[in-house]
């Protein structure tokens, strides 16, 4: 599936639930469904830098395409890197840093956040795309 593919089936699952209360459980319930990072990667270095709770972000590329591994100690901001992770993970890193993350505004995502939560969500958007952005530029040199 491509990203915006991704994006719009978020949409369509978010589309069915009205209540905030009911589509926070559904990102938690995301979250639930990340697997987990491997030990290695819980350092400082793999630390998401603007986010509140602890986000262990790691990124590895495989045949062109970029694969993203993650966990948080925050059931909510685990979930929203989950999505993050639905939406990008196993795209090349030109897909990844062009792509216009359109979902989290459609579902709310952004607006129904604690401020603190909206600049680690930012936080965790740009880290993931420095990560695309560091392998494209392998790319470019090689």
């Amino acid at each position: 599936m491509t990203i915006n593919q991704l994006q719009d089936q978020i949409i369509d699952e978010f589309s069915e639930v009205d209540d905030w209360m009911d589509r926070y459980s559904m990102i938690i319930d995301l979250g639930n469904t990340l697997s987990p990072i491997d030990e290695k990667y819980r350092n400082p270095a793999h630390l998401i830098e603007g986010c509140q709770s602890r986000v262990w972000l790691n990124a590895e590329e495989r045949d062109g395409l970029v694969y993203f591994t993650a966990d948080s100690d925050a059931i909510i901001v685990k979930g929203i890197i989950a999505m993050l992770i639905k939406v990008l993970n196993a795209h090349s890193a030109e897909e990844i840093t062009d792509a216009d993350l359109y979902f989290i505004d459609r579902i709310g995502l952004a607006e129904n956040l604690s401020p603190t939560r909206s600049n680690g969500l930012a936080a965790m958007l740009k880290q993931m795309k420095m990560y695309a952005l560091a392998y494209r530029s392998q790319h470019n040199n090689n």
